[in-house]
């Protein structure tokens, strides 16, 4: 991914992790080598002509990642292309691909088999066995470390917000947590997860990372699990809070705000306007709320920091985006997915309405699977 070009729109990137499970009985499945394998053995046939998957820590889910884009139509194209394309490729391997945050059914998570994620789970042990957890993470270019890191200190408190939009994780291990996105709860458990404190530079950015591997308590560098962070491999910061979206349209709609948001965080950083000096104990509690009841009761205010409804935080976060969205020429296509989002719910709102109609786990992640490869 290239870095920003101030003169035009930023470049931005979806990464979707997708759960693959029983297509008849809903408990997910650890295929992910014959996912991958069907696909590569088939690239030809996928759309797009290429294969997009990637693995991850457990056998039973697997990545898919856009190419940065410039346009919102590029990039929702690339989305739901991508998301098509593993449907097949776990249809040729037996499976399905379902986007949800955590499996409603009951599992026994299954590492992957490689040499990094077998070190990770001897280091974690549960933490990293039960870490069966799939997450949208958005990518945006940067023009400089710098200007990344002014842009990490800057959008702190508006991060709780894009949590409580993508929710899509109620269910754990056969029940009803009572959160709405329980994701969120169960990756906290990685040491270094979490929201930061403001860096000021690159340079402490780096100084700030390099002291936490020096402690011993991290395998590698990938395990910086920021909220947000520089990407080690590309000249973009990566927003990592969001859960993975049940519908294509949500995850195209974060993809607008984030980029939205970095660019508004990169301008206020540009005209010296210095970043919210807000408590990282404080946001971690913004964080909490969000995860525990999504869109439906109050959040922390991202300027008071204090609760308010929902909706009022939803519109303090839209009034602040609205010039970096009318800029980037995304503002009508955001307006109108945040209104389908409302009006339709959450993941979390959806998976629970089919729940409380079918009485059925299993029926649940039927109609995940419908949606996930309608999108």
């Amino acid at each position: 991914m290239t870095s920003h070009d101030p003169q035009e729109p930023r470049s931005f990137g979806v990464e979707e992790e997708l759960l693959l499970v029983d297509p008849r009985g809903g408990a997910p499945q650890a295929a992910s080598g014959a996912v991958i394998r069907y696909a590569d053995e088939h690239g030809g046939g996928l759309p797009g002509g290429k294969e997009p998957l990637e693995s991850e820590l457990h056998r039973q889910q697997v990545e898919t990642g856009t190419e940065p884009a410039t346009s919102l139509a590029d990039l929702a194209d690339q989305v739901r292309r991508n998301r098509r394309a593993a449907a097949l490729a776990a249809e040729g391997a037996g499976v399905a691909v379902a986007a949800l945050g955590t499996s409603p059914m009951p599992v026994q998570a299954a590492i992957t088999e490689k040499p990094r994620y077998r070190l990770m789970s001897a280091a974690y042990g549960p933490t990293a066995d039960e870490q069966l957890t799939c997450a949208c993470h958005v990518h945006v270019g940067v023009a400089t470390p710098d200007e990344g890191v002014a842009v990490l200190d800057r959008i702190r408190p508006w991060l709780a917000p894009l949590l409580a939009l993508t929710a899509n994780s109620p269910f754990w291990q056969g029940h009803d947590t009572g959160y709405d996105s329980w994701r969120h709860e169960a990756w906290g458990r990685w040491p270094s997860s979490g929201p930061t404190e403001p860096f000021g530079t690159a340079k402490r950015y780096r100084a700030a990372v390099d002291a936490l591997l020096k402690t011993g308590a991290l395998v590698d560098e990938g395990m910086i699990y920021f909220d947000a962070r520089l990407s080690r491999r590309y000249p973009t910061v990566e927003i990592r809070v969001a859960d993975i979206c049940l519908h294509a349209d949500d995850a195209v709609l974060l993809a607008a705000l984030v980029r939205a948001l970095v660019d508004t965080a990169a301008t206020a950083w540009r005209e010296g306007e210095p970043a919210d000096p807000v408590r990282t104990d404080l946001l971690r509690l913004a964080m909490w709320r969000a995860a525990r009841s999504g869109l439906r009761g109050e959040l922390l205010h991202p300027v008071t920091h204090e609760p308010a409804p929902a909706r009022a935080v939803l519109d303090a976060l839209t009034g602040h985006l609205a010039p970096a969205l009318e800029r980037s020429g995304d503002l009508p296509d955001a307006e109108r997915l945040l209104a389908a989002l409302l009006a339709r719910g959450t993941g979390a709102a959806v998976q629970r309405a089919v729940y409380e109609r079918a009485a059925d786990l299993r029926t649940v992640v039927a109609e995940a699977v419908e949606i996930t490869t309608a999108s």
